[in-house]
């Protein structure tokens, strides 16, 4: 593995669902803090300053750290019962070997339902719902989950070691959404801190966005920005079944979103990216959702306003154990991110107003 590739692993490994996000914070400022000068707000949300920048224009960089996972909620003899976190598609949680964080160390075990051979037609065909389901952890007779040291409210997350592809070319893991956009930023930041910018940029590792956008509101409040890239992955809609004139693609380049329900982006801001793309010829197309948002829902809304852009990297089966997303995507979503900030002086944030 080369550098990149070992930082992926890191990063994609990590725990780190809403509410216990932790150790990716803790990576953040492991990878960023030569460079960074180091802040947390209250909810725990990384915030990190590169040094030596102007004190304006200030230049907001949002990656949520957490992802989807699960929560203890209660027990049912044997089994362990759970409470979703982030927006999971039920059929995508049957058979998950998930990890609990317990205060006794990380216990595994496995979703699982009741048997199918020990239901009617109508139970079997019945859609199934994430109540149904439970998590095994091997346990038997008298044996309890609590005497495992798991108690409620401790996070699970899913089990999904990250992978090369065949080829060299694709990886495969948990927690693209939003590691991707952490990665990003980390390698952004350090690429940006060898030269002499017009600005000030702050690199933000935010918290609970799957569940509500929250660290986004809080972090912001404490940045104060002028203009804001929100840094997330994006829906791959190159799969059977799915719209074959979508321009959302493994090997697009970098998705520039105009469109989701949380926000409708600074259409100047917009045009100044893609025209930067253009020019550096660096792949990228617009993508847009119709539901669904990111960190910059809650960022444009901050103070009287802050010009905000979503940038992505296209990513198959995001919300699901396993996501699949290009290097050459990645790559070029830092190339970007990089040649962008390089032009933000206060000249041209004005003109985003």
């Amino acid at each position: 593995m080369d550098r990149t590739e070992l930082l992926m692993k890191e990063f994609t490994e990590a725990m780190g669902v809403s509410g216990a996000e932790q150790d990716v914070f803790d990576l953040m400022t492991r990878h960023l803090g030569g460079i960074v000068d180091v802040e947390k707000d209250r909810l725990g949300s990384f915030i990190g300053r590169l040094k030596g920048g102007k004190e304006s224009p200030r230049v907001m960089l949002a990656g949520h750290m957490d992802e989807i996972g699960f929560m203890v909620s209660h027990f049912s003899g044997n089994y362990i019962r759970f409470n979703t976190l982030g927006g999971w598609w039920p059929p995508k949680i049957l058979g998950t070997v998930v990890k609990i964080r317990s205060v006794k160390g990380d216990i595994t075990g496995v979703i699982s339902s009741k048997s199918p051979f020990f239901m009617d037609k109508e139970e079997r065909d019945r859609p199934l719902k994430a109540k149904d389901l439970f998590i095994d952890v091997g346990l038997s007779g008298k044996q309890k989950p609590q005497s495992l040291g798991i108690r409620p409210g401790d996070p699970v997350v899913p089990v999904s070691p990250f992978t090369i592809l065949k080829g060299g070319k694709a990886y495969m893991a948990k927690a693209w959404d939003n590691r991707a956009g952490c990665l990003v930023i980390v390698e952004a930041l350090r690429k940006l801190s060898r030269l002499k910018l017009p600005n000030a940029v702050f690199g933000v590792g935010t918290v609970q966005e799957e569940v509500g956008i929250r660290g986004a509101v809080t972090s912001s409040h404490k940045v104060a920005p002028d203009i804001c890239f929100a840094v997330d992955v994006n829906v791959a809609q190159d799969l059977p079944g799915s719209c074959d004139e979508a321009p959302e693609k493994l090997g697009k380049g970098v998705s520039i979103c105009v469109y989701d329900s949380t926000l409708i982006p600074n259409l100047r801001l917009r045009d100044h990216v893609a025209e930067i793309a253009e020019k550096r010829k660096i792949p990228h197309h617009f993508s847009a959702i119709q539901f669904g948002g990111t960190d910059g829902g809650k960022v444009h809304l901050n103070e009287s306003g802050v010009p905000t852009l979503v940038i992505g990297i296209p990513t198959r089966y995001i919300h699901g154990s396993a996501g699949i997303l290009l290097r050459k995507d990645f790559d070029n979503t830092v190339r970007l991110v990089v040649e962008v900030i390089k032009s933000l002086d206060k000249k041209t944030v004005d003109r985003f107003m």
